[in-house]
């Protein structure tokens, strides 16, 4: 029983220290800045990624299906001629719809009526070479593409940009921690912690008014213009007092 006490002691020593060792690594933890900014650099794009779909009606659902299929075959079969690869071409969706109507029925009230049947077959296409696309756009309309989504005009390899903004992010966030260090009266330490995000460029919207337009006039124009890659740098930096 004499030696007890001191196990007791013991105990409580050992859990006394982790609270100590606790207390300490609170009292060292460095001051810091915390700051984020942006870079970004332009690229011209050399590649788009289109959305063409045929959408076809009619009184029955093996109608619908058998001319829907006849004109996308026929589009798909003009990509290739126009040199885009079986692996630039990819179905995004295909759906088969109900078509209602309201009529009234013998006791007076309005009920909905299957009428006929929708089917809409979308492909996503990427162009790889865009001196080709507006002569693809017409085409496909020509064919029977009746309904267009976006066209994303984009890079095939971006990463030279994005390390061009990236830098410039990380200039930017070590300037704006000097100017708060200086002002703050403190200087800057090492680095402590560094992470980022990026902005992709915005698809170019194709409705379906300038698909039938392009039916109309022709090829319509696309104006490549240039991509903007956005890098976001947050920053933390340890500061010592001068």
């Amino acid at each position: 029983m004499a030696n007890l006490p001191v196990r007791i002691a013991a105990a409580g020593l050992l859990l006394a220290l982790p609270l100590a060792g606790g207390a300490a690594l609170a009292q060292s933890a460095p001051a810091t800045i915390s700051v984020s900014a942006e870079g970004d650099a332009n690229l011209v794009p050399d590649m788009a990624t289109v959305s063409l779909a045929v959408v076809t009606d009619a009184d029955d659902t093996s109608t619908a299906m058998a001319d829907n299929a006849g004109a996308m075959q026929k589009v798909i079969a003009a990509l290739k001629e126009d040199g885009i690869a079986e692996k630039d071409i990819q179905t995004a969706n295909f759906s088969v719809s109900p078509r209602y109507q309201q009529v009234k029925a013998s006791d007076g009230s309005m009920q909905s009526e299957i009428v006929g049947y929708e089917v809409r077959n979308a492909l996503s296409v990427k162009v790889r070479d865009l001196a080709k696309l507006g002569a693809v756009l017409d085409r496909a309309v020509q064919l029977g593409v009746n309904s267009g989504g976006g066209i994303s005009l984009s890079n095939s390899d971006p990463s030279a940009a994005e390390d061009e903004a990236r830098r410039e992010a990380v200039a930017n966030a070590l300037a704006k921690a000097e100017t708060l260090a200086e002002a703050a009266g403190v200087s800057l330490g090492d680095v402590l912690s560094i992470s980022e995000q990026s902005s992709m460029p915005s698809p170019v919207m194709f409705a379906r008014s300038d698909m039938m337009m392009a039916k109309a006039e022709g090829a319509p124009p696309i104006a490549a213009g240039e991509n903007t890659y956005t890098i976001t740098v947050n920053m933390t930096l340890a500061i010592e007092q001068e």
